[in-house]
């Protein structure tokens, strides 16, 4: 398995879900995250206005400060496949599939580290975005508890 920095990627599945809400598009097809920094990358139609980054960066300081357990399912890769686009598991994830669930607020198949709950993540720190050739590129890190 893969090791991520936990509070990072469960930031990284609380932004994803938050851009899926305010703008409909598809989670990230390509990220990077490390402790100290990390981008996610999104098909996308255009640049993000001043605004719409405050909004992303509100919106996902809100679920990580509600203090939402983070749990595991395990399910079979038909079921998956039912609920979720399952095209960036790897080919040896066999026939169950791990879904990590962010209280109600985000559900998908995934094989990296996470928080047993997002008071642990710390702060969601919106970084800068870019836009270029249908790519939007978010960059953001944590503030986390000293």
């Amino acid at each position: 398995m893969k090791s991520y920095d936990p509070p990072m990627h469960t930031a990284e599945h609380v932004l994803n879900q938050t851009m899926v809400q305010m703008f409909g598009c598809d989670r990230s097809f390509s990220n990077h995250l490390e402790k100290k920094k990390s981008k996610c990358d999104y098909r996308f139609t255009r640049a993000l206005t001043a605004d719409e980054e405050l909004k992303i960066e509100s919106q996902v300081n809100e679920v990580l400060v509600a203090g939402v357990d983070v749990r595991e399912e395990i399910v079979t890769r038909e079921k998956a496949s039912e609920l979720f686009n399952l095209e960036r598991l790897p080919d040896a994830t066999g026939e169950v599939i791990r879904i990590v669930r962010v209280g109600e607020y985000d559900a998908c198949p995934c094989i990296g580290d996470h928080v047993k709950n997002t008071s642990e993540v710390g702060q969601f720190v919106f970084g800068s975005s870019s836009f270029e050739d249908g790519i939007l590129r978010i960059r953001f890190k944590l503030k986390r508890a000293q």
